[in-house]
């Protein structure tokens, strides 16, 4: 049997020649013009890559068989009930579990009873600052074996909010309390990082890389200079990613995260990766034709498991208007398990490792969000930025420049901005306002807030609805 390479009795062919061969079956028509097109990240797409434009270019590998993980978010208002729910999706699929706690009354023994912590990984959002239950919850899960994430964010409360939790002083001085109280567990993972806020926002993707780099700076910086032992080779971090529908940017957007939190993590000695959860973006989410996120959020999905997210936790369909419930839960449960056992994707990762588009991408954006990233530390860090309100600006004028080509019907929403159906009719079936809350009241920035693409629309449709 021959070990000859299938192409090797080919010749080899440079991009100088497929562009001319190209041009020529263009019959006259501009290359640039017509099959070159621009990024809202200010990147040029070709219509062909080779190997001339990954040279130089170290492809950054997250290893082989990388696995991830489906998650659920569950409300933990009531501990025995959100406990009931966790047992059961736990039996339906679910390998992952992220609680919303919204107080610190919650009973972490009667929340985690019967859940085996030797195998599922916890996530944790905290609606609340406090390090009396967090004692509670570690010692709770004293001898668990998978990992904890505390996903604690100060700085993306601030600028959730407009608020810290506090104050700037008691904030910090609760992180660094907790942060001593996990020290000896490298299984948990106490600070947090939201970029899925950025995206949600309409922040093109170097602004959400840069931002969120900067945003992680922020703690790095502070723990190197209050108590250095913290970032002494580890750092356990974890990035929320809210992905969207450019497919493969999104699977470069991912890789770029790993590559640029490696590049700053070396600065400080720190060798551990990051972990990345990743949950649909919420800006391109309609209320209108609403079984079409089922097709976007699967689409997401794909490119979280092909960047290389560890967790990924799906967006039922009619999240921005009903309330949770069964149905919508199953459905994008059910997306993750179709993918992951069905759909070869339960560990495939490397697929996206080595294709000239992808790499020439993540290049790309990693140089730019590097960029960006370097001109925010110049000029005084991500926290005095949002302080002075540029960050939020930046985010406006992004998001201005998004809706604008959404407005224009270049950016496409099937059945909101284009092949609408005027039978649909919605007012009577929202569980939940889905569109902007407007809630007067004192902060000390102005926070950054998160509006998908089709409110506009949708509004002016419903107010047809009542008065049509």
């Amino acid at each position: 049997m021959s070990n000859t390479g299938l192409f090797d009795g080919f010749p080899e062919v440079s991009a100088k020649q497929w562009k001319q061969k190209i041009q020529y079956d263009l019959k006259g028509a501009d290359y640039n013009e017509a099959l070159v097109w621009e990024s809202l990240e200010g990147i040029k797409v070709k219509p062909f890559y080779n190997h001339e434009d990954v040279e130089g270019i170290p492809t950054f590998s997250i290893g082989k068989g990388h696995p991830w993980t489906i998650a659920q978010t569950i409300y933990a208002g009531d501990a025995k009930k959100a406990n009931g729910k966790a047992r059961e999706i736990l039996q339906k699929g679910v390998e992952s579990l992220i609680f919303t706690v919204p107080n610190e009354g919650t009973d972490f023994n009667v929340l985690l009873s019967e859940i085996d912590l030797a195998s599922v990984p916890i996530h944790f959002h905290f609606e609340f600052l406090a390090v009396e239950p967090i004692q509670k919850l570690l010692a709770a899960t004293k001898g668990h074996q998978a990992p904890i994430h505390l996903y604690i964010d100060l700085i993306g409360h601030l600028a959730k909010d407009g608020n810290w939790f506090h104050n700037l002083e008691t904030d910090h001085k609760i992180l660094e309390e907790i942060v001593r109280l996990t020290q000896s567990d490298a299984k948990v993972s106490v600070v947090g990082v939201d970029l899925s806020l950025y995206q949600n926002a309409g922040a093109n993707m170097v602004q959400q890389l840069a931002y969120g780099l900067a945003h992680a700076h922020e703690y790095l910086n502070h723990f190197a200079n209050v108590n250095s032992s913290v970032v002494e080779k580890s750092f356990p971090i974890t990035f929320k990613v809210a992905v969207g529908s450019n497919y493969f940017f999104e699977i470069a957007k991912l890789k770029a995260l790993r590559w640029l939190w490696k590049t700053v993590a070396m600065e400080y000695g720190i060798q551990n990766d990051c972990h990345i959860l990743a949950v649909p973006s919420k800006r391109n989410k309609t209320l209108y034709d609403y079984n079409v996120n089922m097709l976007r959020t699967t689409s997401e999905c794909m490119s979280a498991v092909l960047g290389g997210a560890d967790t990924v936790c799906n967006m039922p369909y009619d999240a921005i208007y009903h309330k949770d419930n069964a149905f919508g839960e199953r459905i994008a449960r059910n997306q993750l398990l179709l993918l992951k056992e069905e759909g070869y994707f339960n560990e495939a990762a490397e697929i996206s490792e080595g294709t000239y588009y992808i790499e020439s991408l993540t290049k790309q954006l990693a140089e730019k969000a590097l960029a960006l990233f370097k001109q925010l530390e110049a000029s005084g860090g991500f926290l005095d930025a949002l302080k002075k309100g540029t960050i939020q600006q930046k985010i406006k004028e992004s998001a201005a420049k998004e809706q604008e080509l959404f407005d224009e019907g270049k950016i496409i929403s099937l059945g909101t901005n284009k092949y609408q159906n005027s039978q649909d009719r919605m007012k009577d079936d929202l569980e939940l306002y889905p569109f902007i809350k407007t809630l007067p009241r004192k902060t000390i920035i102005v926070p950054i807030i998160e509006k998908r693409l089709a409110e506009a629309t949708e509004q002016e449709r419903i107010k047809n609805e009542q008065y049509g």
